[in-house]
């Protein structure tokens, strides 16, 4: 009888200490404070275009700044601006590079990189990491272009849709849920998982369904896992693309290894790996009478840091 009652206080407390060990995994900033994220992305291109392949590596960087102007019910009001951005492309026919650290007025898209910093919008996001609003960033592209009246407006016009496609509203909470909305609906145990979906509009329209775990609680740090399906939408689609009608048929896989500060929730350090394959089609034009798909391949390695 003893041993039984004995094994019983045991079972009872070991099922109370795991019920105790549950975390509510969530952002926890404060208002008036500043939080970073820096993002690194590598891209290797390979596609074969009209029976020649073609690779192209690109490197993308920015540093970003949030400023929590208020904690509300359902989240945070915050000033968001852009502290630098870079942009560096390898292509058979010869390299790019552009940033906005620069002083050159002979380049013209590195010097309109340069107008985007410091130019504050405002952006909702909630405990969970998802962001529900942004405001005057499409305001931020017409102002910046407005300090370069020398440029043709066709230039212009085509500078502006390059930038919205990487920096834009839907580009910008595209790349910020990646790496920011990553949280459970409620407390978790160390091994629990949950799935969250995310959708990409900007470019190539993505939906982006990962199963999150609950890796290990470290010293100051909760480490988090994801593993990702990715898969094009709306494949039938003719979306525009530097002037040219283009569909998507594309699926992969991404995973995802995110270390989160324990008090305040902010991404401390990330690593995502993502692999893509399928087929770009480009719609028959004046130039061209037939429609041309492309095979194509994509890997992409990102990082994001708090400095």
């Amino acid at each position: 009888m003893k041993k039984l009652i004995l094994s019983t206080i045991v079972a009872l407390s070991v099922a109370f200490t795991c019920q105790a060990k549950k975390t509510e995994l969530s952002l926890h900033l404060q208002q008036g404070k500043s939080y970073t994220q820096v993002m690194n992305s590598h891209i290797n291109i390979d596609q074969q275009v009209q029976g020649q392949q073609m690779k192209i590596q690109m490197d993308i960087k920015g540093s970003i700044t949030y400023k929590v102007t208020a904690v509300t019910a359902a989240g945070y009001d915050m000033d968001v601006q852009y502290d630098s951005l870079s942009m560096a492309m390898q292509m058979p026919q010869g390299t790019m590079n552009f940033s906005s650290e620069k002083n050159d007025a002979s380049d013209i898209f590195s010097s309109v990189l340069k107008s985007m910093k410091n130019r504050p919008f405002q952006v909702k996001m909630t405990q969970k990491g998802e962001i529900t609003e942004v405001k005057n960033l499409s305001k931020l592209f017409e102002s910046m272009f407005a300090d370069f009246p020398q440029l043709p407006e066709q230039q212009k016009a085509q500078m502006k849709a390059q930038l919205v496609r990487s920096y834009g509203e839907d580009a910008f909470k595209g790349n910020v849920e990646k790496s920011l909305a990553i949280y459970p609906d409620k407390p978790v145990a160390k091994g629990d998982t949950w799935v969250i979906e995310n959708k990409q509009t900007s470019g190539m329209p993505l939906k982006i369904t990962t199963t999150y775990t609950y890796k290990a609680d470290e010293a100051n740090d909760y480490l988090i896992t994801g593993d990702s399906k990715i898969n094009t939408v709306d494949n039938d689609q003719y979306v525009e693309n530097n002037g040219m009608q283009m569909k998507y048929n594309m699926d992969g896989s991404m995973t995802s290894e995110i270390r989160v500060d324990k008090k305040t929730g902010w991404i401390k350090d990330a690593k995502l790996s993502q692999e893509m394959q399928g087929t770009t089609t480009v719609k028959a034009n004046a130039q061209m009478p037939n429609d041309m798909q492309i095979p194509i391949t994509m890997h992409n390695e990102m990082t994001f840091t708090d400095k």
